[in-house]
């Protein structure tokens, strides 16, 4: 069998390859290389160059990519692609070559994973760190020919070990997930979790939450991140050293998970965003007629709200139900503006308030209504959702309109009041996050 070890250099940003090298390999002997300088086409920023010392002079004269592919293909053809940390340079030459209309693909192997393997024991599989563990030269740190020459001569050494056979068959088995995993991420962790609804944690090598997601189907999900081509997902799958998870056996309790999740570790991979959410409150007032008005504003210009929602769409449909249910006006309701009476092109069953057909007093006690209505969205409530298993029911608890939190019982417990799912419940805090998740879900009650 014959293998390609390969190093890149990129730009770090957008991942544009910089520099290239290649050494072909058939068991025993270096039988080929290719290494090449690549112009990216793009701004090497300057902590790149601190760290390689390729910045945007030494690329200037250097082949594009599309020159250099041919070579490329060629070398890598009919041979596994190895890599210490496989995935990224895989994913940098794929991305490169998908921009040239190709589609490459290769076997590969990760030499993180298989020293994890045949060598065991070691403080750190970083190429540097491993390589002077194993008195391996490393010339170069950081230009692609130094670290694949390095990578080279350790991936020679992982073929005299022991179990060497049995190791490389088994990671080159399309039924393995190997050189898809995460370097530092055992597989055995991979493998424990859950093809349910939940959360989960990834964990870089010290045990520090780096990210938060939620799923509902955990290993599934969980997958995905190891395709992604993103930069940011690729930082972070070469970070992770670990994966944590809890079931919630709803996508609902997953969501209310996730953002306490969140709001409890701030991990650096999650987006938090620092722009304040838009708010939109329904309100009443009279006008000089003494008709009651039902409109809406900006959450922050509405001193006294009825009701609070996070999407203008929203507004209009709860009030349009509101229009439809309680005979309102569209035009007092504030769907239509500039007419002198409402023709609304669904609500029909406007009793004529604004076509001097109706009393002022019919209608306002209807609007009255309506405003109680609206207030009993802040009762007490509680949402029944599928348990993490078959004998368990999960609810969220809603109490005098405000977010209290969830929990899981047994569908055996008997329940005759809210105040008896007490002891079941797991206390969460309210916010405006919470309120956007479980609105849609309240409309529908």
């Amino acid at each position: 069998m014959r293998y390609t070890i390969i190093d890149v250099e990129t730009t770090g940003q957008g991942n544009r390859m910089t520099e290239i090298s290649v050494f072909k390999y058939d068991g025993t002997t270096v039988i080929d290389e290719f290494t090449s300088l690549v112009n990216p086409n793009s701004f090497i920023p300057p902590h790149i160059t601190a760290l390689t010392g390729i910045d945007n002079e030494t690329v200037a004269n250097a082949p594009s990519f599309e020159d250099v592919a041919e070579d490329i293909l060629s070398i890598t053809e009919d041979a596994v692609f190895v890599a210490h940390n496989v995935n990224f340079d895989f994913n940098v030459i794929h991305g490169e070559f998908k921009r040239l209309g190709i589609d490459f693909a290769r076997k590969k192997l990760c030499t993180v994973r298989l020293s994890r393997k045949l060598l065991p024991g070691h403080r750190s599989y970083s190429l540097g760190k491993l390589c002077k563990d194993l008195n391996i030269n490393l010339v170069d740190r950081h230009r692609a020919r130094g670290d694949a020459e390095a990578t080279t001569i350790l991936f020679e050494l992982l073929l005299q070990q022991p179990d060497a056979d049995a190791v490389f068959t088994a990671f080159l088995n399309k039924k393995s997930r190997e050189a898809t995993l995460p370097p530092n991420l055992p597989k055995a962790t991979f493998e424990a979790l859950p093809n349910t609804a939940g959360i989960y944690y990834f964990k870089d090598k010290k045990g520090n939450v780096i990210y938060v997601g939620k799923a509902k189907d955990i290993k599934k999900r969980v997958l995905s991140h190891f395709y992604s081509k993103t930069k940011k997902a690729q930082d972070m799958v070469r970070e992770t050293g670990d994966i944590d998870f809890e079931t919630s056996g709803s996508e609902l309790v997953a969501l209310l998970m996730e953002d306490a999740a969140i709001k409890h570790h701030f991990p650096v991979y999650n987006k938090v965003s620092k722009r304040t959410i838009q708010s939109f409150s329904i309100f009443s007032y009279e006008d000089r007629k003494g008709i009651l008005h039902l409109a809406s504003n900006k959450g922050r210009l509405v001193p006294n709200p009825i009701i609070t929602f996070y999407n203008i769409r929203e507004v209009r449909a709860f009030t349009e139900k509101l229009c439809a249910k309680y005979n309102l006006c569209p035009k007092y309701c504030h769907l239509q503006e500039a007419v002198s009476e409402c023709s609304h092109y669904s609500i029909k069953n406007c009793n004529g308030i604004c076509r001097d057909e109706e009393s002022v007093e019919e209608y306002n006690n209807r609007v009255l209504e309506a405003i109680y209505d609206i207030s009993d969205h802040k009762e007490d409530i509680v949402m029944k959702e599928k348990g993490r298993q078959a004998n368990e029911d999960a609810f969220v608890m809603i109490k005098g309109g405000a977010y209290v939190g969830y929990g899981f019982i047994e569908k055996s417990e008997p329940i005759n009041h809210i105040d008896d799912l007490q002891a079941f419940l797991i206390p969460q805090k309210d916010n405006i996050d919470i309120q956007k998740i479980l609105r849609p879900h309240l409309m529908k009650l």
